[in-house]
């Protein structure tokens, strides 16, 4: 600790007096008072630096344990500071933009927020939303803090310059005095910020195939140290006071995929850890919050065995020191759909496969510590306390949110977050904020707080809604997570007020559904359902599954056959069907159908008149005449011809060749649905019940 604060000299005392306060852990700010206190008394023997420093660390510790819960929102017409529980009113010191902004951005610490508009960029002080700083940096799109907000970096859209010189679109500030440090030409939006120690002792940056190195606190020295590492396309630092950068290489020309990773503070020696594979041409790296493992998540976009339209994905976990790395084995087909660490390093959470999809908790051997079953989920996430995990599934699922406990793994509430957009933790770990944002939905934009128990605690509807989340807190400045769960503080009077006007959601009707001229009438056999899920039919013949006329208001003259108000009436009519066959059919038929001796229509409609006494006679493939005493008569060649075994017996049949076919595909190597393979394992049931009414028949 002695060199850590005499290395940094009298010159840059100044520095180091700005820069304590942003430690996050209090002990470790505590710890590096104290020692600097030692030092500088012993280095210097002046009472005024010792009071000076010890006055300085005791306001920050003291700020920062009074920070406030924050929300920061960015739409089309608007902007705005909104505090927390239990209040949510917005800050009256913020003034919102006159012109749409671009983004913003809170520093880690929370202790800055920026944002930038087409005329420039400007600083608060988060907290009380008081004006520090305002730069005149016109077209700035992406702008970001180091992790103590030392240094703010913005971005702009590199333009060709007249005197063809190269634009050095990516610039360095500082966020306490405004000066411009360094600036750099960096052509891709994606991964345009440098990389910072949570010390802010080392900046790294990955230009073209070499890693470059910066000691923030001297940036005149340019690149200090750098590594060449042929076909890499992404670097990843390492948090943790023992800092790493993790390579990936994808594969190339037949050559496997690699993930190599690197001490920072020994770029030359070989990687402390590394680790080659196939099938990964892009990658998404998390590291643990000690920097010590690192979760690699490898994707392609083709997947050559066709059974995936995203690609084909893999898992692996790899330890800094090299002691450990395997590949994180998954007993579901399909892809990964989320990942994420649990703050305290020691385990981790998966949801993969085909929908509905699995969720799994490993520790950090790879070990399986819990099996949250299959639900409709693709995101999942830690508490900043490690108390709770969220499981939800949003984008094109139906939004709902599952919280459980991770002491006892149980479920402790569900939210219903339909068209979420965004989902992020409160620094307290009490509350979910979910937001729907504009461009994935254009309509109910807006912002909604949830307890962890389950209930709406605030909403604030904001059209076309770009960018929502909450303030950084360090987790030693945040509230302590109870042991027992409290009880949901009151709602905002936000939740009433949307409650009053929110529309009615119309309510799904129950049942199967019927077409209106069936309604309020007793439901046909037809459309009811055996054990096997095949629709099911009824013993008595096709004409008492066919559904009654009772109840229904006839007619005039129309033989008692439904009557439309307004359609015209016709002694018979005839289907199209019939009228095609009447022409093909000889003069012999015509004379039969005149006698009444062929079938009535497919509707079941007779011939007869209500007064006539004789029934009327059927002839079945020119058999002898029929007498029935329905007002349906069976069709010919239809179920009527068979006794209610001889048709049970003939489903069965169906059951079994349809079993047939779906053990063909799965011999082929066809993956075959849950209920195709509920259908398989009834086979036996199915013969047995199929050999006794064998025997009966």
């Amino acid at each position: 600790m002695f060199c850590f604060v005499s290395s940094f000299g009298e010159r840059n005392f100044a520095a180091t007096e700005f820069s304590l306060q942003f430690f996050p852990p209090t002990w470790f700010r505590c710890l590096v008072v104290r020692e600097a206190l030692t030092c500088f008394a012993a280095l210097r023997s002046s009472s005024e630096v010792v009071q000076s420093l010890s006055e300085v660390a005791q306001v920050q510790i003291t700020m920062s344990s009074q920070m406030s819960e924050q929300y920061a929102y960015r739409a089309q017409k608007t902007m705005g500071l909104v505090n927390g529980s239990p209040s949510y009113e917005p800050l009256g010191n913020f003034r919102s933009p006159d012109v749409p902004g671009r983004t913003y951005q809170y520093s880690p610490d929370g202790r800055l927020f920026a944002f930038a508009v087409p005329s420039g960029v400007r600083i608060y002080q988060a907290e009380g939303a008081v004006l520090l700083q305002e730069l005149a940096l016109p077209n700035v799109v992406e702008l970001n803090f180091s992790p103590r907000g030392t240094y703010l970096s913005t971005w702009e859209r590199p333009v060709k310059l007249e005197d063809g010189a190269q634009h050095k679109n990516l610039r360095i500030f500082s966020a306490s005095t405004g000066e411009e440090l360094i600036a750099f030409s960096a052509k891709l939006q994606e991964g345009w910020d440098l990389q910072y120690t949570i010390t802010e002792s080392h900046a790294v940056r990955l230009v073209g195939q070499e890693i470059q190195v910066f000691h923030p606190a001297e940036w005149g020295k340019s690149v200090v140290d750098k590594l060449k590492v042929e076909g890499a396309s992404s670097v990843t630092l390492s948090p943790g006071l023992n800092p790493s950068v993790a390579v990936f290489i994808p594969e190339k020309k037949g050559a496997p995929a690699s993930v190599r990773i690197y001490s920072l503070l020994n770029l030359s020696a070989p990687p402390t850890s590394q680790k080659t594979f196939f099938k990964a041409e892009k990658s998404q790296i998390k590291w643990n919050t000690l920097g010590t493992q690192v979760l690699v998540l490898t994707h392609t976009d083709v997947d050559n065995t066709n059974k995936s339209y995203y690609g084909q994905t893999g898992l692996y976990l790899l330890s800094a020191a090299g002691n450990f790395d395997c590949r994180v084995s998954l007993d579901k087909e399909g892809p990964i759909h989320d990942f994420a660490w649990s703050p305290n390093s020691k385990e981790f959470g998966v949801v993969y496969g085909y929908m509905p999809a699995k969720v799994m908790l490993f520790d950090q051997r790879v070990k399986t510590l819990h099996d949250f079953g299959s639900s409709f989920y693709n995101f999942v996430s830690f508490n900043p306390q490690s108390r709770l995990i969220a499981l939800a599934g949003f984008g094109n699922l139906a939004g709902t949110c599952d919280i459980f406990d991770r002491r006892s793994l149980t479920k402790i509430a569900t939210i219903d977050a339909a068209n979420t957009s965004h989902c992020e933790w409160s620094p307290d770990g009490k509350f979910l904020l979910t937001a729907t944002l504009s461009p994935r939905l254009r309509v109910d934009n807006g912002i909604k707080v949830w307890y962890i128990l389950g209930q709406l605690m605030h909403i604030q509807m904001i059209d076309e809604l770009y960018q929502a989340g909450w303030r950084p807190i360090p987790v030693d400045a945040a509230p302590k997570f109870p042991q027992v769960i409290p009880a949901a503080p009151a709602p905002s009077p936000s939740v009433e007020a949307y409650s009053a006007i929110a529309k009615p959601v119309p309510a799904k009707p129950a049942g199967t559904y019927r077409p209106p001229g069936a309604r309020g009438l007793t439901a046909s056999l037809v459309y009811s359902r055996d054990d096997g899920g095949s629709p099911g039919r009824t013993p008595a013949g096709s004409g008492t599954a066919t559904p009654t006329r009772q109840g229904r208001s006839p007619a005039p003259n129309a033989n008692g056959r439904r009557y439309v108000p307004g359609a015209p009436t016709s002694p018979s009519p005839v289907p199209e069907g019939d009228k095609k066959s009447r022409k093909r059919k000889p003069a012999k038929d015509k004379k039969e159908r005149a006698d009444g001796n062929t079938n009535g229509n497919a509707n079941g409609n007779a011939n007869a008149n209500e007064g006539s006494a004789a029934p009327p006679q059927l002839k079945i493939n020119g058999g002898a005449p029929l007498v029935g005493d329905s007002s349906v008569p069976p069709t010919p060649g239809g179920d009527g011809a068979l006794d209610p075994i001889q048709k049970k017996i003939r489903n069965l049949n169906k059951k079994l060749k349809a079993i047939d076919e779906l053990k063909e595909k799965a011999d082929r190597g066809e993956r075959l649905e849950a209920t195709q393979l509920k259908k398989i394992e009834s086979e036996a049931e199915i013969k047995k019940e199929l050999s006794t009414l064998s025997k009966a028949a």
